[in-house]
């Protein structure tokens, strides 16, 4: 971890990135974030990365006080690293940022005018978007049900995803995009932060339904758009990020979703998921061998 630094006691907000070997994108992240219009402070956070980048930030930014960086020296997952950070946090607000999200100047204070704005809210998030700008789905979910998943395999109207275009205002989402998210830091300790049994996916989904479950309000901000690269690390270890989204889908199904109580339905369910994962596998390696073969020219 960095020298400890002379913040104040609190501030308004922590972002806190965990990376894994998210490759460069990483200093634009944290450069882009301590670019922020508000005082903050960054935590980084490093999942046993081999790609130096986390140290290469930390020396980019040696006497940037506002800067502090965790090293776990192994991948705990997500939410896990997440937990950590918050819990050394002095922002009262906490935004959790994908380490390959880009944000604006003015980012964080739109989104904190968000939450000033609605104080039912307890979780606030952004459109994320491809580098052509085109809004990413994921920014503006339901709840993965089972009924819906299979209304979306036949092509019917309600199934998983919402129709139309990704709403220009703030509006109540069932869930939103991990990549970015901003809670009240209150929010994220009465939650009990993200659940540690999700190693990666699926535990942004479980966060949202939880703070809906417990009264409070998801918001999408769909006027605040950040530039979204999309998995550094997912394109270097797609079956481990994959057999990982998996399980997390698993645990969704069974903790939330009521069709879990019947037990024929349960066993299917778990059975069509590890069929699909091992359906992805074979694919997974030979784009990644493609883009192996590619580097080494």
């Amino acid at each position: 971890m960095s020298t400890p630094n002379p913040l104040p006691r609190t501030l308004p907000a922590s972002v806190i990135v965990v990376c894994a070997d998210s490759g460069p994108s990483l200093r634009d992240c944290a450069r882009r974030a301590l670019g922020s219009a508000l005082p903050l402070e960054l935590i980084l956070v490093d999942n046993g990365s081999t790609d130096g980048m986390p140290q290469a930030v930390e020396r980019e930014h040696a006497h940037e006080p506002r800067l502090k960086v965790i090293y776990n020296h192994a991948n705990l997952g997500f939410g896990p690293a997440v937990n950590r950070a918050a819990a050394t946090a002095r922002g009262e607000h906490l935004l959790v940022l994908n380490p390959d999200c880009l944000l604006e100047p003015d980012t964080l204070a739109r989104m904190l005018d968000v939450l000033d704005a609605h104080p039912e809210a307890g979780i606030v998030g952004a459109v994320v978007c491809g580098a052509d700008g085109t809004p990413d789905p994921a920014s503006y979910r339901r709840d993965p049900l089972l009924g819906r998943a299979l209304a979306t395999l036949a092509g019917a109207r309600g199934g998983m995803n919402i129709e139309g275009a990704v709403p220009s205002g703030v509006v109540a989402a069932e869930a939103v995009s991990g990549a970015l998210m901003l809670l009240p830091r209150k929010v994220f300790v009465e939650l009990g932060g993200f659940d540690e049994r999700y190693f990666l996916h699926f535990e942004d989904l479980d966060l949202c339904r939880r703070a809906r479950d417990a009264g409070y309000a998801v918001l999408l901000a769909g006027d605040v758009r950040v530039l979204h690269g999309k998995g550094g690390s997912s394109r270097h270890r797609p079956v481990f990020v994959s057999r990982h989204k998996h399980r997390g889908m698993w645990r969704w199904f069974r903790t939330f979703d009521p069709a879990a109580r019947n037990p024929l339905v349960a066993a299917a369910v778990w059975l069509g998921i590890w069929l699909h994962f091992a359906a992805q596998v074979p694919g997974q390696l030979w784009r990644l061998a493609r883009a192996r073969r590619r580097s080494a020219r």
